[in-house]
């Protein structure tokens, strides 16, 4: 179930918020209690069978916490957890890629495998990672199973993230008094209509300029430059405005019920340097990231050479993490390419990656390099073959095929709009999506900013753009947004990262 559907805007969710209002006035504890019954109802609409995996790993995991409670068997316990944890999400997100790998290389028959990814399955399992490894560091271990199945399950973040953190989300559970309030609750729903909006109508329109010329480099044919840098463009524009699109909407759905998630993006493509993009992409990924992969692996404390191995390392387990495929092998290896050429750019200048500078031609080329480098990478990110992925990057260098992207009949049937106009309108059209797109994520604030959530609490008064208040103008810019939003979910373009 997707927040973006009917089906949950106008079943699912008013059910649930009317049941927590009801159980609230009992005690807090029936309120926890309703939205473990809603998030576990939620997870299993799509694939019921898949509910008892769910229900499973958080029972075991759990289990493995309470016997991490003396100290002189905790860390043997806890390796065993993150084995379990690491073998289960290996077997259902690596086991197609593995043997068709080894097919591919040797030729050998094997067995028929087709192993279908439950929904969210990396982000449960790596928040469980994380509790069992701060456990075996010390942390205090959770004793009560039910906070602990909502931390894990809690349908906001269930099957996109935000990553969340134990401990920043189980005590607002316990707390005695849920802070909700209907300014609250105001600024939740308005939260979630401008994610809602990002997703429907900036991101599934976008998609219309993507889908069919990557389908159609993967199947083999070819592209014009011109469609080449237009489609990476809008897919590096829609994946940025699905998916913070869809974490703000999980932070307004949250706040429906008082909880407040993590902010999960930051204006990425601000970002004046590949160091500064990733503390502002996928934040909540970073930083799980830095504290359980980076750190551990020795961070910057072994020296510079190794410095550069363990960035490397965790940027191509980082691209493992987002899909089974050479591509995101290869996305993530760039990443750590460009981190390592960062810092030893930063050392060679002398100067820190919080360091600005005043001139703005240098600060315009820094921007103007990261974007181009982030670009770059995507490419391999969307493409589903390797094969697809170079023919789209040899087009943005130049060496186009003569053929348009929009040549067979099965493009044609995923996307009507250039029957109807033509190639060179739609191009025209497509740069104009684009140029809007870019332009909001460039100039504009972002939802945190506007509705000043989390470290944006403080934002002083005299801002420059305006900031969310609960009033009637802001309200009605909320209703016009889901409007819009309401009329473009005819299109049922899934998230990005559904059954991920």
């Amino acid at each position: 179930m997707l927040f973006s559907t009917y089906t949950f805007l106008f079943q699912f969710l008013p059910a649930v918020v009317l049941a927590f209002v009801a159980a609230r006035r009992h005690s807090p504890r029936a309120g926890i209690l309703v939205l473990v019954g809603a998030s576990l109802f939620f997870y299993g609409a799509w694939r019921p069978v898949y509910l008892l995996l769910l229900l499973a790993s958080i029972a075991a995991n759990f289990s493995l916490g309470l016997l991490m409670e003396k100290p002189h068997r905790r860390r043997a316990i806890g390796m065993l957890g993150v084995a379990l944890n690491l073998a289960l999400l290996g077997y259902f997100k690596y086991t197609n890629f593995v043997f068709g790998g080894i097919h591919q290389l040797t030729g050998a028959p094997l067995p028929l495998v087709n192993v279908v990814l439950p929904l969210g399955i990396s982000f449960f399992t790596f928040q469980q990672i994380a509790y069992l490894v701060d456990v075996m560091r010390g942390a205090k271990l959770e004793r009560d199973i039910v906070s602990y199945t909502l931390f894990v399950s809690f349908f906001p973040h269930l099957i996109a993230g935000p990553l969340v953190h134990h401990a920043e989300m189980i005590p607002q559970f316990k707390r005695g008094r849920t802070q909700r309030s209907a300014v609250l609750a105001a600024r939740g729903m308005a939260i979630f209509a401008a994610g809602l909006f990002k997703k429907v109508v900036i991101a599934d329109n976008l998609a219309q300029f993507v889908s069919p010329v990557f389908a159609h480099l993967d199947a083999g044919g070819g592209v014009t430059t011109s469609w080449a840098w237009l489609s990476t463009l809008a897919y590096t524009l829609q994946i940025y405005f699905d998916f913070s699109g869809y974490s703000d909407m999980a932070v307004g759905l949250a706040l429906l019920f008082g909880i407040r998630l993590p902010v999960n993006f930051r204006s990425p493509y601000k970002a004046t340097s590949i160091v500064d993009f990733w503390r502002r992409w996928h934040i909540t990924l970073s930083r799980f990231l830095r504290d359980y992969l980076y750190i551990p692996l020795g961070g910057n404390r072994r020296g510079e050479p190794r410095r550069y191995v363990n960035l490397m390392l965790t940027m191509l387990l980082g691209g493992l993490w987002h899909g089974a495929g050479w591509n995101f092998l290869i996305w993530g290896g760039l990443h750590g390419l460009y981190l390592g050429i960062n810092h030893l750019w930063q050392k060679w200048r002398g100067v820190t990656a919080k360091a600005s500078t005043s001139n703005h031609v240098a600060t315009f080329l820094s921007w103007a390099l990261t974007f181009f480098a982030v670009v770059i990478a995507w490419v391999f990110f969307r493409a589903r073959t390797a094969a697809g992925a170079w023919i789209m990057l040899k087009a943005l260098a130049g060496f186009a095929a003569e053929s348009s992207a929009y040549v067979s009949p099965g493009i044609l049937r995923v996307m009507d709009l250039p029957l109807l106009v033509g190639d060179e309108p739609l191009l025209l059209i497509g740069s104009g999506a684009v140029t809007t797109a870019l332009a909001i994520a460039l100039f504009l604030p972002n939802v945190p900013q506007i509705f000043r959530y989390r470290e944006y609490r403080r934002a002083p008064e005299s801002s420059s753009w305006p900031q969310w208040q609960p009033r009637f103008a802001w309200a009605l810019a909320s209703a016009f947004a889901l409007a819009i939003s309401l009329f473009g979910m005819w299109q049922r373009l899934e998230f990005l990262y559904f059954q991920f």
